[in-house]
């Protein structure tokens, strides 16, 4: 079991790897280089690209230990017919209408993050990665009822995406020192609500005690990742 708050994760005591997931929200060019999406927002990219290193380590450790790795990525399409009329009414108020588009430079995952074939990656337009995805599907389909959570940004798509994980009975922890926000008090925030009503969107940890429960797991524990997506 993994120690967090208010419970340790998993609630019930049997943490099982092969039905395991590790969701990694986001971690792209637009959120977190100087030129993307989120600076030109008004936004400091630095808190996002702060959690770099820890993120790279968890999937490090997640992968030894035969726990998948699901990345998400934002962006239209590049024809923009999947954009509402109040998204690109709203783009235009900042003269952001050439980002967080599927063929644009800043729609790829970051470089620092070991992406490979045997990870899963889904491509949303809306902030929870549950909504007009097949993201749900996928993790009937291999078997996955326990997440954990990391990513970008903490207040808007990680907690969007949490909150429909915990409302479809997923069992959720949320890594805190693996999310990060460009609004401090947002994120402290968003933290904070995983905790109330005695874990209601699940539980808290930090990486540490993920990557240590991890590497403590008994031989035999760990399952390979040997599930392809057909």
């Amino acid at each position: 079991m993994i120690p967090a708050q208010p419970f340790a994760f998993p609630y019930d005591g049997r943490f099982d790897p092969a039905a395991t997931a590790l969701v990694v929200i986001d971690m792209q060019r637009d959120f977190l280089s100087p030129d993307g999406y989120f600076a030109r927002q008004g936004y400091d990219p630095a808190p996002l690209r702060a959690i770099i290193a820890v993120v790279a380590r968890l999937i490090d450790a997640c992968r030894a230990a035969g726990v998948r790795i699901i990345h998400t990525r934002q962006g239209y399409r590049a024809d923009r017919a999947d954009m509402t009329p109040y998204e690109k009414w709203r783009r235009a108020q900042r003269g952001l209408e050439g980002v967080l588009l599927r063929d644009s430079p800043g729609f790829p995952i970051i470089p620092e993050l070991d992406v490979r074939d045997e990870d899963i990656v889904v491509d949303k337009t809306c902030n929870s990665a549950f909504t007009y995805t097949d993201f749900e599907h996928i993790l009937r389909a291999q078997g996955i009822t326990h997440l954990m959570f990391s990513g970008c940004t903490t207040d808007v798509c990680v907690h969007t995406t949490l909150r429909d994980a915990c409302d479809r009975n997923f069992q959720c922890l949320t890594i805190a020192d693996a999310c990060a926000s460009g609004d401090p008090y947002a994120h402290e925030a968003a933290l904070h609500m995983v905790t109330v009503e005695f874990g209601v969107w699940g539980c808290l940890a930090d990486s540490a005690a993920v990557l240590q429960a991890l590497g403590s797991l008994p031989a035999g524990v760990a399952h390979p990742l040997s599930r392809e997506i057909s």
